[in-house]
């Protein structure tokens, strides 16, 4: 366990730290400037509100570990990482240098709205999907991988809303969950569970967790930890840590805006970290491959590939039932270039 500050403390110091410079560190001498043009402050608050609102909803996050087989490296490949965790924007060289650099917590998330709900993306990755077994090392193996959630999100006249329920990934699978006390109810899709609610900083938060090697991610306690684990919280401070080691349950994650500039989304067209656009990595080796969150699918289902993350109205629509009042209408939807 490591030493940190009172939870209060730490989120009323991250909460305003947020506030006065739009998460972007800014110094006094820039704080002293001369004042933005309206359209610039009215985005910098934009980009504020919504890095609060992931932060208010990020889940606090159980990662089991195996520390067995030489390709885990005794538990570093279930670590969750930054995707240029090696100062690089290349997907094929991953596999190699995770042993060779550190794997700190992050988590990237989208926020994207219409009149009566946000949607939440959050995704976590790993540099390998791996196996201890050595003759599944070509079928069950490959570089990269990227899992998440979906949060939606009910307006309700308070500031970052209600959390009605998630849509998990695990590999090509969509599974759905809710909250005790959720009014949604299972629609097109079945509803797989209760969502798990845990107290942190000020607030309930929902609990997820991701099975060894493959990474699957479910709501906790459907996947959980089995011996060795990880327990990830989202970092009002900005602050990623690497673990201390394979079982350690109390790690900080960092919240990471996939359409910050340079980010995941601008790289969309660089073809050393993707195939294509449609958003599947690059690699070097394996057998099957990650998306990112805008290439997303569950062949089973109605919404198309993607549309986790890019309609996730249409998605939840189609998932759920006893929406209320429902707004199919985007005012705000980056992946579509949709821009308050």
């Amino acid at each position: 366990m490591k030493a940190f500050t009172t939870k209060a403390a730490v989120l009323a110091a991250g909460l305003a730290l947020a506030t006065l410079t739009g998460c972007d560190h800014t110094s006094d001498s820039e704080d002293l400037a001369a004042p933005k043009p309206a359209a610039a402050q009215t985005a910098a608050m934009t980009a504020t509100f919504k890095a609060n609102l992931a932060l208010r909803w990020a889940p606090i996050h159980y990662q089991d570990t195996d520390v067995t087989g030489s390709h885990g490296l005794s538990g570093k490949a279930d670590y969750i990482s930054a995707i240029n965790f090696d100062n690089d924007w290349s997907a094929t060289n991953n596999w190699n240098n995770l042993a060779n650099y550190a794997a700190t917590g992050h988590g990237y998330y989208s926020v994207v709205e219409t009149g009566t709900h946000w949607f939440v993306t959050y995704a976590f990755f790993h540099p390998r999907d791996w196996t201890d077994v050595a003759f599944l090392y070509n079928i069950d193996e490959h570089e990269n991988d990227l899992e998440g959630l979906l949060a939606v999100v009910k307006k309700d006249g308070s500031t970052y809303g209600a959390l009605q329920g998630i849509v998990t990934v695990a590999h090509s699978d969509f599974y759905s969950f809710v909250p005790v006390g959720s009014p949604l109810q299972a629609n097109q899709e079945d509803l797989d569970g209760t969502l798990t609610m845990e107290q942190f900083e000020g607030g309930l938060h929902p609990v997820t967790a991701q099975e060894a090697k493959g990474h699957g991610l479910k709501a906790f306690p459907y996947y959980k930890i089995d011996g060795d684990g990880l327990k990830y919280f989202p970092s009002s401070t900005f602050t990623a840590e690497a673990p201390a080691n394979a079982n350690d349950r109390d790690v900080r994650y960092k919240l990471v805006d996939i359409f910050e500039p340079n980010g995941l989304w601008a790289q969309r067209f660089n073809t050393a970290l993707f195939v294509n656009a449609d958003g599947g990595f690059q690699k070097s080796r394996g057998n099957g491959g990650a998306n990112a969150p805008w290439a997303w699918d569950d062949g089973n289902d109605v919404p198309g590939r993607g549309e986790l993350a890019t309609d996730p109205a249409k998605l939840v629509n189609s998932y759920f039932k006893n929406l209320g009042p429902f707004d199919l209408t985007y005012l705000e939807n980056r992946y579509k270039g949709i821009v308050r």
